[in-house]
């Protein structure tokens, strides 16, 4: 397996731009050989680990701790709400009108849906994991929008499934979306001339960890890492800006 592009690497830590469909750590369901982990554990050795989870579905920015001492500093900062996460998604709008606002917060816990295992619900319930995200719609494209997403909390699927409670899904998201609704060019682009298998501008979830803010565990000096967007990401936005806006009159 091919090691993921190295963002930032010393003697404590490395910083990887991963891609989508690639998990980070193995699953139930994941073959010997299919993660990220074992990719870099085979070029950097086996003391490495990973020191905080990302959605296999998505890409962008995983830190990783060189050392057992490195390791404990830096989970201690995500503990402590010390780091500082940007995430840019594609979402879906499907919020009541007027719409998503400018700027918006979701302050609701996140327990494992009963009914379904492998999502997340918001809940009211005591002992729940705490979720707290800030959002900002970057650019609204009528029934799409580039939205920054920065969560505090790091409850599972927290982005994801805060997003779906405001009414605008995460583009391509099978677990809180509809996987039927896709963005398409013939639906942007009047009088559409293409091919009759029209594939989608962008085919996964999208979601990036487009940045991650920590202190080093030596210096302790704040460090910010930033995953630039991936290919299908870009298409997608430029296709979006060209053919659907962006929406004025916010």
């Amino acid at each position: 397996m091919t090691l993921p592009p190295i963002l930032l690497e010393d003697d404590l830590l490395a910083v990887f731009d991963k891609p989508a469909g690639l998990p980070v750590a193995a699953g139930r369901d994941d073959e010997p050989g299919s993660t990220m982990m074992e990719a870099v554990r085979a070029a950097k050795g086996r003391g490495i680990a990973a020191v905080h989870r990302l959605d296999a579905e998505a890409s962008g920015v995983v830190l990783c701790a060189k050392s057992k001492p490195a390791l404990d500093f830096l989970s201690g900062e995500f503990q402590a709400k010390k780091v500082g996460r940007k995430f840019l998604a594609l979402v879906l709008v499907r919020a009541p009108a007027p719409g998503l606002a400018p700027e918006f917060v979701i302050d609701a816990a996140l327990e494992t849906d009963p009914a379904r295992p492998d999502r997340m619900r918001t809940t009211r319930r005591r002992g729940a994991r705490p979720g707290h995200t800030s959002f900002r719609v970057l650019e609204p494209f009528g029934r799409f929008a580039l939205v920054e997403c920065r969560p505090v909390t790091g409850a599972r699927h927290q982005v994801r499934a805060h997003l779906a409670a405001a009414g605008a899904p995460v583009l391509n998201d099978p677990l809180y979306g509809d996987p039927d609704e896709k963005l398409l060019l013939s639906g942007l682009k009047r009088r559409y001339k293409g091919r009759d298998e029209e594939r989608p501008l962008i085919g996964r979830l999208a979601l990036h960890a487009a940045e991650l803010t920590f202190p080093h565990p030596d210096t302790r000096e704040m460090v910010t890492v930033t995953a630039p967007l991936p290919r299908d990401f870009e298409v997608a936005l430029k296709y979006l800006r060209k053919f659907a806006g962006p929406v004025r009159g916010r």
